[in-house]
């Protein structure tokens, strides 16, 4: 046997290290800082512990607390040593599982009561008391028998349940720390002295194997990083999108609200359907622009149009149904089949193509109750959908140009940071092999002709096609998908759809299906969150308010307001006899963008005083306002594009 091995690192240099080393050997044989930070080992695309055995020829790379990877690592030991405290508190208490979850992790526990909320404390400062213990967290294997009859006898009913379900004959990984044992395939932290930065942040009710037919555990959410600072950052971030909630502002700007006679509907206030209107009209006069035609669909479809779309097939559980005369009918989920009626409906030439159809299709689906979160996630929403009928030659073009549209309609709301990410051809597909590889080579090549960067997301594509999916980052860094673009070979021939090329044959059209913002009240959601209810004086709900001083004033007010109503700008006037400052201080907290204050010496020099987000910017005729507010305040030009 050979005496010494030869690893490969990340930068290809090469590492000698004697036979039987492990990750702890290599990071020591590099120096004591990666020593003292190393947490696990990725070898050959392989995640495993730092206590691993190395091989000849092996490509490591170790992962810190300074990688992605690192810090998911240190969530799931972090989900485990909330485990440990638990029982060690609770010894009655049963575990269950704990995944890692964005920012953080979570643990189900069965137990005599809930936990509450006022557990949390008592729990996170035993986990603390863990954590400062310092002990090593190893892994153990055993024979998959051997570990139901071990956690059986520990009274561990759910994880044995879990085991049982495991092939038999397959080796078990399980990690002990201390004296507590658990499930789990790793690799984890080398000790439980690297869990730190963590916070315990609420409890929810989960049902086992989330089937309600089970016993309903109780979930306690954790978060979890690197270090105290990156912890305490994301805990700021909270409390900022706690103060930003788009439910919580809506109350408070009077713009809409929802109730259990109609979950996961909105009832939009005067003020929320305004916002509303300006979003979706400055989204129709792009469309309007860029060779969109409008249309307008049915929202009850025959069943049997669904099956021969494949939707039935696929989404039949999410659709709301009824019948009427022994027919069966879907309240429509989405819009795409039904514009491929209208565009059957005659004989369609190669000339009619691209033809672009747009609606404001009003969509209902039927989302988990637990899943409905204010406008962000809903079962009744309205899509800026469109479909582009074109032949495969036009593809890359018409692509082009939405990915160019998207990018000036998200900066136009004020969203600069914009994410790309291909997704490709699910498992469960419809259509030929041969026509997906054209479709993503098509989008590819489309997003590779603007040297635009994205991520490949492979599986996640839709059932008929790829697509590109566009995200937005808000100005706390949360990531919303929102846009799409998917080339579609497979749905436009199921459903007839057909045009007569130059040389007579008939051939069926591409279809690309496409949206913007995606819902328009999640849309919203996301513009209310992302300026605090500070919206830009295009889209506020109401752009001013004219305020007297005096009761000399009033008509004065009336009549200023009365010339910029007529302009298009929306205001009102309160003429209360209350201090001006009480007055502005009630329109700020509904978030009233612009305060047009008129007292006596504005009625003698007929102007008003201008204040722009609590600041006083100048007292102005209402001429000279208006000529600012066409600079100011009007909607963004997009242009329009030339078919």
């Amino acid at each position: 046997m050979a005496s010494s091995i030869s690893i490969i690192l990340p930068d290809q240099s090469q590492r000698q290290l004697p036979t039987g080393s492990t990750g702890v050997d290599l990071a020591a044989s590099i120096g004591p800082g990666l020593a003292k930070a190393a947490l696990a080992l990725v070898v050959n695309g392989a995640f495993l512990d730092l206590t691993a055995e190395l091989h000849d020829g092996d490509r490591v790379r170790i992962l810190t607390a300074r990688d992605s990877e690192g810090v998911e690592i240190l969530r799931h030991s972090m989900s485990h040593l909330l485990a440990e405290a638990v029982k060690e508190l609770y010894p009655e208490a049963q575990v269950t599982i704990g995944p890692v979850i964005e920012n953080g992790f979570y643990y189900d526990f069965d137990y005599v009561r809930p936990f509450t909320e006022g557990d949390l404390e008592k729990i996170e400062e035993r986990m603390h008391q863990i954590a400062l213990r310092d002990k090593a967290i190893h892994r153990v294997q055993m024979d998959r028998d051997d570990a139901v009859r071990l956690f059986l006898g520990m009274g561990e009913h759910y994880k044995a349940e879990i085991i049982g379900a495991i092939p038999q004959g397959q080796v078990i990984s399980l990690y002990r720390q201390g004296e507590f044992l658990d499930l789990c395939r790793g690799p984890h932290a080398p000790r439980t002295g690297v869990l730190t930065a963590f916070k315990l942040l609420k409890v929810a009710g989960a049902y086992w194997r989330g089937d309600s037919r089970n016993r309903m555990l109780t979930r306690i959410y954790g978060t979890g990083w690197a270090s105290e600072k990156d912890l305490k950052g994301y805990l700021h971030r909270l409390e900022e999108a706690e103060k930003r909630d788009h439910r919580r502002l809506a109350r408070e700007m009077d713009l809409f609200h929802i109730q259990e006679e109609a979950p996961g509907m909105i009832f939009w206030h005067d003020r929320g359907w305004t916002l509303y209107r300006q979003v979706e009209g400055f989204v129709r006069d792009v469309m309007r622009d860029h060779g969109y035609k409008e249309v307008r669909t049915p929202q009850l479809v025959d069943r049997s149009l669904w099956e021969r779309s494949g939707h039935w097939g696929k989404f039949r559980d999410e659709m709301f149904t009824t019948a009427a005369e022994n027919r069966d009918y879907a309240v429509k989920p989405m819009n795409c089949p039904c514009h491929i009626q209208i565009f059957n409906q005659g004989i369609r030439s190669h000339h009619d193509l691209p033809l672009r159809l747009a609606e404001f299709g009003s969509c209902h689906r039927n989302e988990p109750s637990g899943t409905l979160h204010g406008l962000m996630r809903l079962r009744n929403f309205v899509q800026d959908d469109a479909h582009i009928f074109c032949t495969e030659e036009q593809i890359q073009d018409e692509v082009g140009q939405f990915i160019e549209l998207v990018v000036q309609v998200y900066r136009a709301f004020g969203f600069e940071d914009i994410l790309l990410k291909l997704s490709t051809r699910p498992e469960n597909r419809i259509g030929d092999d041969a026509l997906w590889d054209k479709a993503e080579t098509a989008l590819q090549l489309a997003l590779e002709d603007k040297g635009l960067a994205f991520q490949l997301n492979p599986g996640e594509g839709a059932f008929y096609g790829p697509k590109v999916e566009f995200s937005l980052k808000d100005c706390l860094g949360r990531v919303w998908q929102c846009g799409t673009i998917q080339v579609d070979f497979s749905m436009p021939g199921r459903l007839d759809a057909s045009y007569v090329d130059s040389d007579g044959v008939r051939k069926t059209p591409v279809m690309l299906h496409r949206a913007i913002l995606g819902s328009l009240e999640r849309f919203i959601g996301i513009l209310i969150e992302h300026y605090a209810g500070h919206l830009p004086l295009w889209l506020a709900p109401l752009q001013a308010m004219v305020l007297t001083v005096t009761s000399r004033a009033d008509e004065h007010a009336q009549a200023v307001a009365a010339r910029l109503g007529r302009a298009g700008i929306r205001v009102d006037v309160d003429l209360r006899n209350e201090k001006v400052g009480y007055k502005i201080r009630g329109h700020s907290l509904v978030r009233v963008p612009v305060m047009l204050v008129v007292g006596d010496r504005e009625v003698d020099e007929n102007t008003v005083s201008v204040r722009l987000a609590g600041e006083n910017i100048g007292t102005m005729t209402v001429d000279e306002l208006l000529v600012w507010w066409n600079r100011e305040g009007s909607a963004p030009s997009l242009g329009a594009t030339s078919d």
